[in-house]
């Protein structure tokens, strides 16, 4: 019980910190035994929605109907098994997987397991292939340098040619690393803090952030990070990529 009101929380227009003691659970329809936790989403005026899905019983089950939305999600504990219209996956932590627009997608997770998801409205290109279905395993995603950096790796989860209008990455630091220079750009983000800690500074403030914490950047955020503490920092991050504006 937080007697004294305070919180690590704030909600800006153009940015957002979601720390863990305040969350909020959902209900779904046709949510079984699986809860849902709304960090980002376009009520804060972002143009994704990033949910957080707890399942406290084996079994549960959450759905997400087939519409013109993509899901992308990633397996922070536990496992599950991932079902849609033509294909069937069991992912465990760590677990990543692309579900294209026009799909519905039915996740059955054992008890304790914790999803993280993204959705938007895919945009189509005319003359570009449809995204397809994208599973697989971030341990087998190689960590590359980032700008040469060796203390600072990203590892890329999703194809990046034209037909996908979404990235999911993770971005690893070693203590004291740091984004090179405060980025400012055109894409949005949606980020979850897997592990360690660090500052995160968004806008013209500095946030302290460990491992549980969300943050959304709306596009033109300045956004800068050092990891500090003993251990790595780690977080898995959405962009919107490969779409004239």
């Amino acid at each position: 019980m937080n007697v004294f009101g305070t919180t690590r929380t704030t909600v800006k227009q153009r940015h957002a910190l979601i720390a863990e003691d305040g969350h909020v659970p959902s209900s779904f329809p046709g949510w079984g035994n699986a809860t849902g936790f709304v960090m980002i989403s376009p009520a804060m005026g972002a143009n994704l929605s990033q949910i957080l899905i707890r399942f406290e019983a084996d079994g549960g089950v959450a759905r997400y109907p087939a519409d013109d939305c993509e899901h992308v999600l990633y397996v922070e504990k536990g496992d599950c098994t991932a079902t849609w219209d033509d294909g069937v996956v069991h992912l465990e932590a760590g677990g990543f997987l692309f579900m294209p627009a026009g799909h519905s997608l039915h996740l059955q997770g054992s008890e304790g397991t914790r999803i993280t998801v993204f959705t938007k409205f895919f945009e189509e290109i005319e003359g570009v292939d449809l995204p397809p279905v994208v599973h697989g395993k971030a341990s087998d995603i190689p960590a590359e340098p980032f700008l040469g950096n060796d203390k600072a790796r990203l590892q890329v989860l999703l194809p990046t040619d034209a037909r996908f209008d979404l990235a999911m990455n993770i971005f690893t630091y070693q203590p004291g690393a740091t984004l090179p220079f405060v980025e400012t750009h055109i894409m949005e983000h949606g980020l979850l803090m897997l592990s360690g800690q660090g500052v995160y500074r968004l806008e013209e403030a500095y946030y302290p952030v460990k491992a549980g914490d969300v943050i959304w950047m709306a596009p033109y955020c300045p956004q800068w990070f050092v990891a500090m503490g003993d251990e790595p920092a780690s977080y898995l991050y959405y962009k919107d990529v490969n779409r004239l504006p």
